[in-house]
């Protein structure tokens, strides 16, 4: 390992740290003190010595591989590919390739307050372990082998009778279940379209979807996502336009706007779908932080136009990787097909540590409980926001997000990354426009941002003291 030396830096310099450090290795390796091939300390190891976060060093890095000058050889680390002719440094950090990377790191203290997980102190994590205990030895060995490629019997089950208290009707052989929500929209998207289709989207929505959808080759256009859900105006023009195949809303809690789709605004989009032959996915992960009573697409149109996703990783944990899809008959077997070709099967042994969770009886007082932590926790968040300088475009009645701007317009890049000079993970709204179009918005996880130097770090932007 080419080590360089510790960097020094100056915390009352206008020059961010990323930078200081960033043109401090870019000089040593154009110089050729830094000769290509070499490895780069480790980030934890380089944040130590340099006296700065690891967020820092990761986006030090990340602008350094983004000019050519590093790249990213996996758990190896990053290693000098030598000087990039002509290849300015990047000027910006904060991008979807930097959420989507860099957001799920665990080394730096930092103030996640635009992540999308719960914090660990919410996870069921007393009954993950609980049921991992009461696993006999032989039912093990059976958890390590190749699973049903419908998933667990149990569990589908458990996820039928889950949806039928929601007026959701669905046989359990219409529920497959995947590796988390992710898998099930993929699986979905590739199913029911074909490459250089049209594909509507929300605007803003889930960032991770835009480049998904692009991956598998298939055309964007965007829906405007308002407060009572998406502009049914725009949609019946959109069709009319484009011919879509699929439009993918989510009905409950939005993200990142925290908002639900009202009744009418569902029906709505209901009979557009039906007048134009529309298949509508509803990514519904965030279905079960929300009140019993609450209505969604699925149940207002049933299971033939509309596929519902759902997911058990933002209520008992992501690292479990457990979701779900229930559709009608045809569409399911086309995904059995298509998830047994690229996956085989799904991971019983994940499976069967939710059925136990869900079929124990503790699962709804512990969802009773988490919706009852989160809207506290929306109440007191969102107050604060506003009271720091901040307004809402929305004030959610529970669940994860906040969606919040200043008053006044700010480079929100920058303004991103100085909060990480802070220590404080900001997801500016750009991330979650399909084109990542300009925006001055910014979505907060209300359980990860209540914490007092955010607010002073906001209160000092909005005064311009900062």
């Amino acid at each position: 390992m080419s080590a360089p030396a510790p960097v020094p830096t100056n915390r009352n310099s206008a020059t961010p740290l990323v930078s200081q450090i960033g043109h401090d290795i870019e000089a040593r390796i154009r110089s050729g003190a830094l000769r290509r091939g070499a490895r780069l300390p480790s980030i934890r190891r380089m944040a130590r010595e340099c006296g700065v976060s690891t967020l820092t060093i990761a986006n030090t890095y990340l602008r350094l591989s983004g000019a050519g000058l590093v790249e990213s050889r996996g758990t190896r680390g990053y290693f000098v590919t030598g000087p990039a002719r002509s290849t300015p440094m990047i000027q910006r950090s904060i991008d979807s390739m930097w959420l989507l990377q860099h957001a799920y790191e665990e080394e730096a203290p930092v103030i996640k307050a635009g992540c999308g997980w719960l914090p660990p102190e919410m996870l069921f994590t007393s009954a993950t372990r609980r049921a991992l205990a009461a696993l006999p030895a032989e039912r093990m060995a059976a958890m390590l082998e190749y699973g049903n490629p419908y998933g667990h019997a149990g569990l589908r089950h458990d996820i039928r009778q889950m949806l039928g208290q929601r007026d959701i009707e669905c046989e359990e052989s219409n529920i497959i279940l995947t590796h988390g929500a992710s898998q099930a929209l993929e699986l979905a998207v590739r199913c029911l379209s074909t490459r250089g289709d049209m594909v509507l989207v929300e605007d803003p929505g889930y960032c991770n979807l835009y480049p998904a959808l692009q991956a598998l080759g298939l055309r964007i256009a965007s829906i405007p996502r308002n407060p009572d859900g998406p502009c049914p105006a725009q949609l019946e023009r959109m069709v009319r336009r484009h011919r879509p195949r699929l439009f993918i809303t989510t009905s409950i809690l939005h993200n990142p706007t925290g908002t639900c789709s009202t009744a009418d605004n569902m029906r709505a989009v209901l009979k557009i779908a039906r007048q134009h032959d529309l298949t509508v996915i509803e990514d519904d992960i965030f279905l079960d932080l929300a009140p019993v009573g609450q209505q969604t697409l699925s149940q207002l149109g049933g299971l033939e136009r509309v596929v519902h996703i759902g997911s058990f990783s933002k209520t008992i944990g992501p690292g479990l990787r457990v979701g779900y899809v229930a559709c009608a008959a045809d569409t399911a077997q086309r995904i059995l097909r298509q998830k047994m070709a690229s996956n085989l099967t799904t991971a019983p042994l994940n499976e069967e540590i939710v059925h136990a969770i869900v079929s124990s009886g503790l699962y709804r007082p512990h969802l009773a409980h988490l919706r009852e932590s989160l809207t506290r926790a929306q109440a007191r968040v969102c107050a604060r926001l506003e009271q720091a300088g901040m307004q809402l475009y929305f004030h959610p009645a529970g669940g994860m997000f906040a969606w919040a701007r200043f008053g006044r317009e700010h480079d929100v890049r920058a303004l991103a990354e100085r909060a990480c000079q802070h220590d404080i993970m900001l997801a500016p709204g750009h991330l979650f426009r399909p084109g990542e179009q300009p925006s001055q918005w910014f979505r907060f996880n209300v359980a990860h941002a209540d914490d007092e130097r955010l607010f002073t770090f906001i209160q000092n932007i909005a005064a311009g003291t900062d």
